[in-house]
């Protein structure tokens, strides 16, 4: 509840826009609309029901456009009955819109709309007046985020701290980690509302930072509390046990904490203010995490230690509930190997062929459906239907001829629409005869397939300023995302009386796509490239970091093809919840949850490493050191995986789509990359590339310390000359 209060005080403040590049043609367009032609930007829609030539009508609507044009905070306001504008007309006479520019950021406009949509509502009592547009969706976009992250939490909570009884089955233990997420998500959030003050930050940050930030610092509690206890039980006191878990498993969650911020900087690249907010508030969540981990958790260890290393402390239930774990006569030391998990590293490295060949396969056939990915951006749709700004949104879409949707802008910066005039209305109509094209309207008049609908009225004045002007395309409604697309090229490349720019909410989408395509390129060199060294660095070998960001890139498959599978082909709803299947995915959302799986993928990567490492140090025995850190992380790995797939899945329950997508894809990847990636892929190429797992030049390959104890010197110390024992696993 505490991080919940906090994430509600720093909801205020949050920006549901930023999904969109700035400097792009379609923003030019844009611009020079707005500065020109005074074209709205219709922030907010106002909806008012009923015939709307009536005497009544007329009067309310001209009353609320005048009222509403001394609000503060309103820069120009547009209605049917002020201009007469074909578009803020229903198609069939029975409601019309009055469009309301806001003045200032994103944030203030939404602030705008949340003081004066109420009062409108109240006010107005002879009719009722609906509100939608970008503004007002912001507005309910946030409430709904604040209500979901209550509820996430509430079913995320439990569930984790039942499977922390169940991995410990101790009650201080399993306490630990979770008191350890409380405290990061709590500073999270509270770090959050500052960032608000200095930059633009979406509104689903709150929600996912909570989800991410509580599943990672659970993560990294569970594997520092894992290891103090394992160290404990052989023997050390609480002080050496502490020591020794921060020498390896605390170098672990710094080089884990370090890996994911890294893979979180690739979001730079893309010139969109959602991803640069979500990467300032992943990597915040992120070093806070660290810093909890390896300042806060020792001082618990210290405090609590003689408590958390003893499970027989466990209530009864809790005792029997509690993991079984196995001891290692021939080492003589207390071991917390998995049974399951080394039955599989064995299975798998006695026929890694047939097994990481089958695994590869299944991985692939789940990402199919991606193949058929089409990509857009949010809109009211992907709010929960109840809410007004998205049943509105679909009625204007609907009753209106020229919503927003389907409608491109074409700009002539240099065509006078007077002087051009022959030669604009031809152009006019070579669009209006391009396939999938419903009519045209520019300063000349309205044209269709079958010639001029009209010459021109007063209505078309707004088409035309001194030495400039432009041209509404509106599209056929049959028309889905990829013959839209097609339509904004054809605009494009068809010739003009002279430059042209093409805008709109179709060109946008294209535009946005392809920035984002064009920079994917230079975000995975980053994020790669640093993997690659953080590992390298880790292991000290050339080749196990490369199959790490393979198996990584791999491991992303299953969630890709699912997110087309179930939100843009809306498959399987009922498991997820109801949402409005519109037939695209929201492009910064595969994005955003690539670049996080990535980092979670290779923060298990380095769980796992640094038990086979520290045992191929210990004993120089290839096979049986990836045996036994199979077996003695598996469980952690599986527990650590179901944290986070419990935080992350929760936001599936959240009513606003991208937050389902999100949560979802990213629950589903951290599952497949804890099980089937971690459990049979890594064993299994391991196995095959042998003794190669641990060469690197010489000169780079010597270990400037190691992971094993004091006590324990290394049977089979390694470097680039010493030969690598291939061993066999361990019974």
């Amino acid at each position: 509840m505490l991080f919940a209060a906090a994430g509600a005080m720093a909801s205020t403040g949050l920006s549901a826009g930023g999904f969109t590049p700035s400097g792009t043609e379609s923003a030019r367009v844009e611009q020079a609309l707005a500065r020109d032609f005074e074209v709205p930007q219709t922030d907010l829609l106002f909806y008012l029901p009923g015939d709307v030539d009536s005497p009544h009508m007329r009067a309310l609507g001209r009353q609320l456009t005048q009222r509403l044009s001394t609000e503060t905070g309103v820069a120009r306001v547009h209605s049917y009955w002020s201009t007469g504008a074909r578009e803020l007309r229903a198609e069939d006479g029975r409601a019309a819109l009055v469009a309301v520019d806001l003045s200032g950021t994103d944030t203030q406009a939404a602030a705008t709309a949340a003081r004066i949509v109420p009062q409108v509502a109240k006010s107005t009592t002879t009719a009722r007046v609906s509100a939608a547009g970008p503004a007002w969706m912001a507005v309910q976009a946030t409430e709904q985020c604040r209500k979901d992250l209550l509820r996430a939490e509430l079913v995320a909570a439990p569930l984790t701290i039942l499977i922390l009884l169940l991995a410990f089955g101790s009650p201080t233990a399993a306490l630990l980690p979770a008191v350890i997420g409380v405290f990061t998500v709590t500073l999270s959030t509270a770090l959050l509302g500052v960032l608000t003050r200095v930059m633009t930050v979406s509104v689903f940050a709150t929600n996912i930072t909570a989800a991410l930030g509580f599943g990672l610092a659970v993560d990294y509690a569970l594997l520092v509390v894992t290891r103090f206890r394992e160290e404990h039980a052989q023997g050390a006191t609480v002080a050496a046990a502490v020591s020794r878990t921060m020498r390896t498993a605390g170098r672990s969650v710094l080089f884990s904490a370090l890996t994911v911020a890294l893979a979180l900087c690739a979001l730079f690249v893309f010139p969109l203010p959602f991803l640069h907010s979500m990467a300032w508030a992943g990597l915040s969540v992120v070093a806070l995490t660290a810093l909890a981990t390896v300042t806060v958790m020792p001082a618990l260890l210290t405090l609590l230690g003689e408590r958390i290393g003893n499970a027989g402390s466990s209530p009864p239930v809790l005792e029997r509930l509690r993991l079984r774990r196995t001891t290692d006569a021939a080492q003589g030391r207390g071991r917390a190997d998995s049974p399951t998990w080394r039955a599989v590293a064995e299975a798998s490295t006695k026929h890694p062929l047939l097994l990481g060949g089958t695994c590869t396969l299944v991985l692939l056939a789940l990402a199919v459906p991606f193949a058929h990915v089409q990509f857009g951006i949010p809109d009211a749709r992907d709010l929960p239907a109840q809410l007004e700004s998205h049943s509105i949104g679909e009625r204007v879409r609907k009753e209106f001829p020229a919503p927003r949707e389907r409608t491109l802008t074409v700009w002539l910066p240099a065509t006078d629409a007077q002087t051009h005039r022959l030669e604009l209305s031809r152009y006019a109509q070579r669009l209006a005869d391009t396939a999938g094209v419903s009519g045209v309207e520019t300063a000349t008049g309205s044209f269709t397939s079958h010639g001029r609908a009209g010459a021109p009225t007063a209505r078309h004045r707004r088409f035309a300023a001194p030495g400039t002007t432009w041209l509404a395309v509106t599209a056929h409604a049959s028309l889905d995302n990829g013959a839209m697309d097609d339509l904004v090229r054809q605009v494009r490349e068809a010739p003009a009386p002279g430059p042209h720019l093409v805008g709109g909410l179709p060109a946008q989408r294209v535009d946005t796509v392809h920035v984002i395509g064009g920079r994917l390129t230079a975000a995975a060199a980053i994020a790669g490239a640093s993997t690659l060294i953080l590992l390298f660095l880790f292991t000290r070998s050339i080749l196990i970091p490369l199959k790490a960001l393979l198996l990584a890139a791999l491991s992303l498959t299953a969630s890709l093809g699912a997110m087309v599978y179930v939100f843009q082909e809306g498959h399987l709803k009922t498991l997820l919840g109801d949402f409005t299947v519109t037939g695209q995915l929201d492009v910064t959302m595969p994005l955003l949850t690539i670049v996080i799986a990535f980092g979670l993928s290779v923060d298990y990567e380095v769980f796992l490493l640094s038990r086979i490492k520290e045992e191929y140090l210990r004993t120089g025995a290839h096979t049986s050191s990836v045996v036994f850190g199979i077996a003695r992380t598996g469980r952690l790995v599986t527990a650590a995986a179901l944290i986070v797939a419990t935080a992350m899945g929760a936001l599936a329950t959240s009513g606003v789509t991208p937050l389902k997508i999100f949560g979802s894809g990213l629950a589903l990847a951290v599952l497949v990359d804890a099980t089937l990636v971690r459990g049979i892929l890594v064993p299994c190429l391991m196995q095959l590339t042998g003794k190669a797992n641990w060469w690197a030049p010489a000169g780079l390959s010597r270990h400037h310390h190691t992971d094993t104890h004091p006590d324990e010197p290394m049977k089979h110390p390694v470097s680039a000359q010493h030969p690598i024992e291939t061993g066999t696993p361990a019974p």
